[in-house]
């Protein structure tokens, strides 16, 4: 089994990709060793020492290495963990764990009135922002809209990448005010 290394915008972290589905649907991000006891193989990731986040996406593995650690050293590590586990066949999340759980990504009230425009902005998100972030080896989740503010999360590499400011600012924001003139911001929730 090849599993193939890319970096991404953020150095911090590196995106493995075993050939092969990792999540069927939607994606996972694993903030902290707790939140990682949901799955076996981020819960290994996380055993290493040198780790401080893992995202599962459709087809990858996003790692991000703690403050000060070289990947270097890290990497073969984490290229032995994935192979042992996409080798294996194991299952990506123990049984009972929360992974098929539906989270409500909406953490404003919005008023109904604007149902049309975060359905058009849901879509380009969808359509157009996440596959592009998904290249870089994270997500974006809609959280919100309000008053003409777009609120929204980063998720695995985009997390904490120094670049993620601009893709905010100069990359969603300058689509969504294209073709949602009802969108004046966008910002991080």
């Amino acid at each position: 089994m090849l599993i193939e290394t890319e970096p991404t915008p953020n150095p911090a972290t590196l995106k493995f990709l075993p050939g092969r589905a990792v999540m069927s649907a939607g994606t996972r991000d694993f903030a902290d060793p707790e939140e990682a006891e949901a799955s076996p193989l981020a819960e290994a990731l996380f055993s290493l020492g040198d780790v401080s986040g893992v995202f599962f996406g459709k087809d990858f593995v996003s790692v991000t290495a703690a403050e000060g650690t070289e990947w270097q050293g890290l990497k073969p590590q984490v290229l032995s963990v994935l192979l042992d586990h996409f080798s294996s066949e194991a299952p990506l999340f123990r049984p009972g764990s929360a992974t098929d759980i539906a989270i409500d990504d909406s953490d404003f009230e919005e008023d109904p009135a604007d149902a049309d425009i975060v359905a058009q902005i849901r879509d380009l998100i969808d359509t157009r922002v996440r596959p592009a972030v998904a290249k870089d080896g994270g997500d974006i989740i809609y959280r919100g809209f309000q008053r003409g503010t777009v609120y929204l999360a980063m998720q695995g590499a985009c997390s904490g990448c120094p670049s993620s400011a601009a893709t905010l600012k100069q990359g969603i924001e300058t689509l969504l005010k294209h073709y949602v003139p009802e969108v004046t911001e966008v910002r991080a929730a």
